[in-house]
């Protein structure tokens, strides 16, 4: 079998049956093992009848200036080819035109306040584009359900809240995040990493490990922070971006005396690599 491509939505097949439901997983390509687990996931959503489509899109909108929008992989035909073996009926990878046929599109969703903490802050813009992407994407695709990974927590917090405000009828479903053996998030921008590079990129998951072995929120940002304190004495050093210990309703800073749910989340650049992580930790007496 070879897996249907199409360019435009109308070129996208029916689902198999009528009444079946339809998945979307959206990608920038590159597609690894987490990918094919998201896909997998949505396959299991939707069922042997259902139909899982994958979309393949590398957004202008959500890259800032200076970040790396043109040395982003761009691998299609392994793409199409991991998209197949992980079970999707289709690939959706529109050109530009198509995304934005009068060019850099003038009306965007505004992320608003949830949008503008942690990797809002430093990635102006970043979610803007991405909602605008998502909801043209869903507009395109027409899912019932659309899968994404829990590595990018800010991002499905904000797609969850995108379409309950503006009553998108989807299902916005997570699923937890993939590792590499070393414990390492697995993420495209991986590549971009050398050898030591990688070593010291460990840090970001051993700092997850660390604080979820802590009862409290001081703690826990307490032991996270030590072991980014060290790597960043290590050769290649991690710079810090940010380390916050959030609510996952709205991803502001919990007090130290917070119990129940929470979100650690991570940023950090080593070399010319940036690196997002996060794990949800339950802190204290059950709230």
């Amino acid at each position: 079998m070879t897996l249907p491509v199409a360019r435009r939505a109308e070129e996208l097949p029916e689902p198999r049956a009528p009444g079946a439901r339809r998945a979307v997983v959206m990608t920038m390509g590159a597609l690894h093992e987490g990918h094919a687990t998201l896909i997998r996931a949505a396959r299991e959503r939707v069922g042997p009848g259902g139909q899982v489509v994958v979309t393949v899109y590398v957004n202008p909108l959500q890259f800032g200036a200076g970040e790396d929008f043109d040395r982003y992989p761009r691998t299609l035909d392994a793409d199409v080819a991991v998209a197949e073996a992980a079970g999707a009926d289709a690939v959706f990878a529109p050109a530009d035109s198509v995304m934005y046929p009068g060019g850099e599109p003038r009306v965007r969703i505004a992320a608003g306040p949830l949008g503008a903490v942690l990797e809002g802050a430093f990635r102006p813009g970043h979610f803007d584009g991405m909602l605008t992407v998502v909801a043209k994407l869903l507009h395109l695709t027409r899912p019932d359900v659309a899968l994404y990974g829990e590595k990018d927590a800010q991002q499905l917090a904000l797609i969850r809240r995108m379409t309950t405000d503006l009553d998108f009828p989807v299902e916005v479903v997570g699923v937890p995040t993939v590792r590499e053996p070393d414990g390492l998030a697995l993420s495209s921008r991986n590549r971009y990493l050398s050898a030591p590079e990688r070593v010291t990129a460990l840090a970001l998951s051993r700092a997850l490990a660390a604080a979820a072995g802590q009862d409290g929120a001081a703690g826990a940002r307490s032991a996270a922070r030590a072991v980014l304190d060290e790597a960043a004495g290590a050769e290649p050093p991690l710079v810090l971006d940010y380390l916050a210990l959030v609510d996952p309703a709205d991803f502001t800073e919990v007090p130290d005396d917070h119990t129940g749910e929470a979100i650690l989340a991570v940023a950090a650049r080593v070399g010319t690599t940036r690196l997002i992580d996060n794990a949800r930790l339950t802190l204290g007496a059950a709230a």
